[in-house]
């Protein structure tokens, strides 16, 4: 059943607002800043690549050579995309000799990626 889509959404002309205290809502609203860390956070989610990165890391810690062979990409791409998740705190990273190694930040980051992804492929 296909539903048509109204291309504003706005209340009847009749609607007084709901009964709700809208006051106790507003405190309890995110901050700015708060708000602008989120968004920045789910920008990093919106690049195919970076999606690709998290998911090989979400098997396994993986240095930036191992990563280059999975995704197909040069060094530098694979590096400046690592760079922006690590400035994120979505991935860290550990050097060991001359080689850095890459994984998750932390749990939180592997339980958003599996629920969104669980939820893509939910349909």
């Amino acid at each position: 059943m296909e539903q048509s889509i109204n291309p504003i959404e706005e209340c009847d002309v009749t609607c007084m607002g709901s009964e709700t205290e809208l006051s106790k809502i507003k405190e309890g609203l995110i901050d700015d800043q708060a708000a602008s860390q989120v968004a920045d956070w789910f920008k990093a989610f919106s690049d195919p690549t970076r999606v690709k990165l998290i998911d090989a890391l979400l098997q396994r810690e993986l240095c930036v050579h191992d990563l280059t062979i999975l995704l197909g990409m040069g060094q530098s791409a694979v590096s400046h995309q690592l760079r922006y998740l690590r400035n994120l705190r979505i991935v860290k990273r550990r050097k060991e000799g001359k080689t850095v190694y890459y994984s998750l930040d932390d749990t939180h980051i592997e339980q958003i990626f599996v629920q969104t992804l669980q939820h893509t492929q939910h349909g």
